[in-house]
């Protein structure tokens, strides 16, 4: 009867039989993700069921409290804590970058209010569609938000092969009600496209640094030979020829080179490190690499064209001012 009242009757779509449903009841607020360029003030809540919560799903960055299996993190949403404070769940990300907070501290909601809610952080989800909102128990919701009724977030697992079909049919026969339906891949790709835009900018102020330090490089490289073109001179004068010029210059250009390059990605290793084995990635060497190779080309380029340009110039006038 309830979905005959719906017109989602199964007569109409069988495909329905095969919809696992989770409701969650919603605190409208302020978006918490990166999506949103201001400090979130008054955020979007979930009110997870405790159906939902027994499923165990989504990864978790961390926990305040150590979880031994078969327990599992959701079971600290349901925790009564002693200062009266609600344990709420977010993503790791929008915690840290967009609330300014970590594990264990409270965000305070109507603190100007008659009745502030404290909310406390008691576990980080790893990059989870859930980025736009907190989580809280559906018992600590109902007793926070009492005024707040029925159902308005849902999740929907669907055969991948029927997702469009189903989706179309539920878009459609709820349409009075603004039913919308966003796939997780569409609206994870929504968070990754402004964690990308961020990297690719400072990827390309990277990129910039590096070639101004590559410029520079060959610049002191340069002029490091042509301030030794009196004593190039006279290894000229006494035997040497250009070829032992050449060996020598960049034997001692390379080592410096050398030196720089690891002492330099070494410290970058130091940096990056703890935060790649905190939140994954793919660390791609070759890229790497291959700046690496090309400020070494360009420092043994520089180095080859001061050669050139002292062997190229007359050997007696720089004796003379020796």
């Amino acid at each position: 009867e309830g979905q005959e009242s719906l017109n989602l009757s199964l007569t109409d779509n069988s495909s329905l039989n095969e919809v696992t449903f989770s409701s969650f009841r919603l605190r409208p607020g302020d978006d918490i993700s990166c999506l949103n360029l201001y400090q979130p003030a008054s955020p979007r809540i979930l009110g997870a069921p405790d159906s939902f919560l027994k499923s165990a799903r989504f990864q978790f960055e961390g926990t305040l409290e150590k979880i031994l299996p078969p327990a599992t993190p959701w079971e600290l949403l349901r925790q009564e804590l002693p200062d009266g404070a609600i344990p709420v769940f977010a993503d790791a990300n929008s915690m840290r970058y967009v609330l300014h907070l970590k594990l264990g501290d409270d965000f305070i909601l109507n603190a100007q209010g008659p009745l502030p809610v404290r909310l406390r952080l008691v576990g980080a989800l790893k990059d989870s569609l859930f980025q736009s909102e907190l989580i809280m128990s559906e018992k600590h919701f109902i007793r926070a938000f009492s005024h707040i009724q029925g159902f308005r977030f849902f999740l929907l697992e669907t055969p991948s092969e029927k997702m469009e079909k189903i989706t179309a049919f539920l878009e459609n026969q709820l349409s009075d009600f603004g039913f919308d339906i966003v796939p997780t891949v569409v609206r994870l790709s929504s968070f990754h496209r402004v964690e990308n835009t961020y990297l690719s900018t400072f990827q390309a102020l990277g990129g910039l640094g590096l070639l101004l330090g590559t410029l520079g490089l060959g610049t002191v490289l340069l002029r490091n030979v042509l301030e030794r073109r009196k004593e190039l001179a006279l290894l000229v004068a006494v035997g040497y020829n250009t070829r032992h010029l050449t060996w020598m210059v960049l034997a001692e250009n390379l080592l410096l080179l050398g030196l720089g390059l690891i002492s330099g990605a070494f410290a970058a290793m130091v940096a990056i490190v703890p935060a790649y084995q905190a939140i994954g990635g793919n660390l791609k060497l070759f890229s790497l690499i291959g700046l690496l190779l090309v400020v070494l080309v360009a420092g043994l380029g520089a180095s080859l064209a001061a050669i050139w340009a002292v062997t190229r110039s007359p050997v007696l006038p720089a004796l003379r001012a020796d």
